[in-house]
């Protein structure tokens, strides 16, 4: 079996061999490409023959774990170059894309500030704490998914849009389109396993009873994807921590979701602890938010650093640079 780097070379002479006729006169292109917490290779199609001013990306790490679950070569070249054909099919030309139509599409996202610093150069981005604020552009939303696309420096030059004004809409937008939601954690069990069949008296006979103060809570949006910015909506933290009567540790689970709980609960750099080898031993890489635990103070209603715990990357590296943190921060 190949190691990685074989793969990637063998990937990078064979593929277009398995592209249809028409997109023969075509070149392929492998170049690194900045994903949130990680760099990819992907491949991309340059060149007449598509029909095409752009070309969709196709990620060589993806097609190389397929190729570790199937051991054939050829079965992933021929299921990738079939998702290229496809994707080629599906893209908008670029004169169908309604610029002004995506200022009502603009999202934000947090991801890690340490973490993807190569990637924040290319993008609008403003910091909080330790995370950075990103925007996305939704293409669509249906029960299949989301399809959406990182704005960078130069989609923002298109929309004629600055950071300040991309956060502007990605506020009001965000809840619109993906609406924060806050959830007990025997809320959210309940709900699964009433997904799963059982029935809901049952369902409350497991979970049992717990105070609302000892509780998690599960902040994220209607869609669990991308919902741990839901937590810069203060007016709902606020919510919370009046009905608890305690101030808020918020604890960074992944880019999907946080966990809050009471303060009474515990000591934050335990808590901070128990956030870092959970991220190390169970969330993927690309889903890891942060190894640190937030505060939020319900009577000066602010949310700020609990902890400071020591400078790591979320991949485990030691960062060069000392981090600081600095709230407001635009860019």
């Amino acid at each position: 079996m190949m190691n990685y780097e074989i793969f990637k070379e063998v990937v990078a002479e064979k593929f277009m061999e398995y592209m249809p006729e028409q997109y023969q006169g075509m070149r392929l292109r492998v170049e690194p490409v900045n994903k949130v917490n990680k760099v990819l290779d992907g491949i991309t199609l340059v060149g007449s023959g598509a029909g095409r001013s752009v070309s969709p990306t196709l990620y060589i790490n993806h097609m190389y774990e397929h190729y570790l679950e199937t051991e054939n070569l050829q079965e992933v070249l021929q299921s990738a170059a079939r998702r290229m054909d496809m994707a080629f099919k599906e893209m908008p030309e670029v004169g169908d894309v309604n610029l002004e139509g995506a200022k009502d599409n603009i999202v934000f996202q947090v991801i890690n500030t340490l973490q993807n610093e190569d990637m924040l150069r290319d993008m609008p981005h403003r910091e909080f704490q330790d995370l950075s604020i990103i925007y996305r552009w939704v293409v669509k939303v249906d029960e299949n998914g989301i399809q959406s696309s990182a704005i960078r420096n130069n989609l923002a030059e298109q929309l004629g849009m600055n950071e300040e004004q991309l956060f502007k809409c990605a506020v009001e937008n965000t809840r619109r389109i993906f609406p924060p939601t806050v959830k007990s954690m025997n809320d959210v069990i309940r709900e699964m396993f009433i997904s799963d069949g059982m029935p809901a008296e049952v369902a409350d006979m497991m979970i049992g009873e717990m105070p609302e103060d000892k509780m998690m809570w599960v902040i994220s949006n209607d869609r669990g994807i991308n919902g741990a910015g839901s937590m810069l909506y203060e007016d709902n933290l606020h919510k919370l921590a009046m009905k608890l009567e305690t101030d808020l540790y918020i604890l960074p689970s992944s880019v999907h979701e946080c966990i809050a709980v009471s303060t009474n609960v515990g000591d934050p750099y335990e808590l901070a602890e128990m956030v870092s080898e959970i991220n190390m031993g169970q969330v993927a890489l690309e889903d890891r938010l942060s190894n640190q635990v937030y505060h939020y103070d319900k009577d000066a209603r602010r949310l700020t650093l609990a902890t400071d715990t020591p400078n790591k990357r979320l991949d485990g590296m030691v960062a060069e640079a000392q981090l600081i943190y600095d709230n407001g921060k635009s860019r």
